[in-house]
């Protein structure tokens, strides 16, 4: 039957073994529809009204990308999506299909009065630790607190853990939608996390993965749990992130609010990075949420060591007083009853992370001299003039110069790894000086590549699966989280990744301890043991700074501001301690 046009407006594993089951939802699922809440409209306009299905119909909504030729589609503003009204979907409008626990899907679901049925998988078995790890959320969300961090490393099983957790927390209250944020790629985080959640079971609840840089889409709706994976990235209040989050969180509301599972091995750099705890502190002190909604203002009130600087408020350089807020804030959360937040470092151990030293040629040290004197001169000019903006592309551009001066060092190292029978994964920060010469050094040696860099130039998740089926022996990524790259992971499909041993590399040190713990989980992770190395040129301010991050990593842990003293001495290192810290940790 053709397609009608009814909408107003037209115009990853962490189980441990497998066995083959169809998903709960299939045959359990909520099937009474929740109509979506649609966007506000602009003042003076009607809402458009949702698309309804006929006799025999169904609304599909479909994940078209972007200027992609959706024939026979309608965009409708209100769901921020395409829709098509019919019996069966076109084969011009079959690429678009949405997968299962997508936002599309999700919004689907919602204006249909079943849920379409969802494919058979490979089940998962939890672990021990996973279904240890879920009770104690579950007490926490039993006794009524609003926001569990959970802290394990990086590879502990925290996607596991986390769904486990939202099971058990529909068993003590009425629990019917969920929302899961991930981190970028989309093409990896999104199809992990919904292999994740049929394969331990969906619980029969309304499931909705995004990611972060898609949260407005969902800031309108209203979910019964969500589950904010690599939470870290709202550790800013000054962007519209944040405001999204504040609306799907609930962080400013006292009714109608959501259960929140917070996951992160990184929370912060400081205390001052976690608003998105604020409502769970203010419930641990009998506060209100409006008391807590200036953060730094409420740790101050707290006694935290915490003042008014340059570039707004700053965190103590006392290492006493830091040790000594860092104590009260793990309190604060970890010896609660029940605790609100769980941290469980890796069974396997921490991963080791050791210095690599490039000694530069005549050619390559003269090159990095003229580099670094420009970098020290432009950075002066800015000092002085307090030109910030200035001085962060300074600091760019020396790194990057930096970093390709020794391309070819890192090519070398490589091949040797490569012919040693390992399999190696490259953290690069920058594209068109690290990644894309890594990477056509790599092949013109005759060396197979994935690639996962650069907006839409490849297949992020073909490109991850060539390399984990050992298809090509190099990764090159610029990423810090939610992919994972170790040795025998459970694939989709039910096969496993390659057992060839894996090493990483960081090809430039990292600022942030953040992004290097992070980095390091990627191969890290479910009981395979991978070190890594960070290369250097010797004899320079690349060499202070990577030793500054080895000794840092070597005792960091899940609190926040176990890096931050490492990111003053870098600054220090770099004259950059006038800038703002993002222009270390995000630039």
């Amino acid at each position: 039957m053709p397609g009608r046009r009814r909408s107003a407006g037209s115009g990853r594993s962490t189980g441990s073994s497998t066995r083959t089951r169809r998903t709960t939802a299939a045959t359990t699922r909520k099937t009474t529809p929740r109509k979506t809440t649609a966007r506000k409209p602009a003042p003076g306009k009607a809402a458009p009204e949702l698309p309804a299905a006929g006799p025999g119909e169904r609304v599909w909504v479909l994940a078209v990308p972007f200027r992609a030729p959706a024939p026979g589609a309608v965009w409708h503003p209100g769901l921020q999506a395409h829709v098509w009204v019919g019996a069966v979907l076109p084969p011009e409008l079959a690429p678009y299909d949405p997968p299962a626990y997508s936002l599309e899907r999700f919004l689907e679901d919602e204006l249909n009065e079943t849920p379409r049925p969802l494919p058979v998988i490979p089940a998962l078995v939890p672990r021990p630790q996973q279904e240890e790890g879920a009770a104690v959320v579950a007490a926490h969300a039993a006794a009524g607190g609003r926001v569990f961090l959970l802290g394990d490393d990086p590879g502990v099983g925290k996607t596991g853990t986390a769904i486990l957790a939202v099971h058990e927390i529909a068993a003590q209250r009425p629990v019917r939608t969920v929302l899961v944020i991930a981190d970028r790629p989309a093409a990896i985080t999104i199809p992990h996390w919904a292999r994740s959640i049929a394969g331990f079971g969906d619980g029969g609840l309304r499931w909705c993965v995004t990611t972060w840089d898609r949260l407005g889409k969902v800031a309108k709706l209203r979910f019964d749990v969500v589950v904010a994976d690599e939470a870290h990235m709202v550790r800013h209040t000054t962007t519209q992130r944040w405001k999204h989050w504040k609306a799907v969180s609930g962080a400013a509301r006292v009714k109608d609010i959501p259960y929140v599972l917070a996951a992160t091995a990184t929370p912060a750099h400081t205390p001052l990075e976690l608003p998105y705890l604020a409502p769970e502190l203010a419930a641990r002190h009998g506060e209100s949420i409006k008391e807590w909604a200036d953060l730094p203002e409420a740790l101050a009130r707290h006694t935290f060591h915490v003042e008014r600087g340059r570039y707004g408020w700053q965190w103590t350089e006392h290492a006493d007083e830091r040790r000594a807020d860092l104590a009260r804030l793990q309190s604060w959360l970890a010896d609660a009853d029940p605790p609100a937040t769980l941290h469980r470092p890796a069974p396997w151990g921490p991963v080791s992370v050791t210095g690599t030293p490039v000694l530069l040629t005549p050619a390559e040290r003269a090159q990095y001299e003229a580099g670094w004197s420009e970098f020290r001169a432009e950075m002066q000019l800015a000092r002085r003039g307090r030109q910030t903006a200035r001085g962060r592309a300074a600091l760019l551009r020396f790194r990057q110069k930096a970093g390709l001066i020794r391309v070819q060092a890192t090519v070398d190292w490589i091949k040797a790894q490569v012919e040693a029978e390992r399999q190696v994964a490259v953290s690069v920060e920058f594209v068109e000086t690290a990644a894309d010469p890594i990477r056509e050094a790599l092949l013109d040696a005759g060396i197979p590549v994935a690639s996962i860099y650069g907006r839409d130039r490849f297949d992020v998740e073909a490109e991850r699966l060539r390399f984990q089926r050992g298809d090509a022996a190099v990764c090159v990524f610029t990423v810090t989280a939610s992919i994972s790259l170790h040795a025998g992971e459970l694939l989709p499909g039910g096969s496993t990744a390659s057992e060839i041993p894996r090493v990483g590399l960081f090809h430039q040190p990292r600022f942030s301890g953040i992004q290097a713990r992070q980095v390091t989980g990627r191969t890290h992770r479910d009981g395979r043991s991978s070190p890594w190395r960070v290369a250097f040129a010797a004899d320079t301010v690349e060499e202070q700074v990577a030793r500054v991050m080895v000794e840092r990593l070597a005792v960091s842990g899940s609190t926040a501001g176990a890096d931050t003293s490492s990111l003053q001495e870098i600054a220090e290192l770099l004259d950059a301690d006038w800038l703002p810290a993002a222009a270390l940790t995000e630039g």
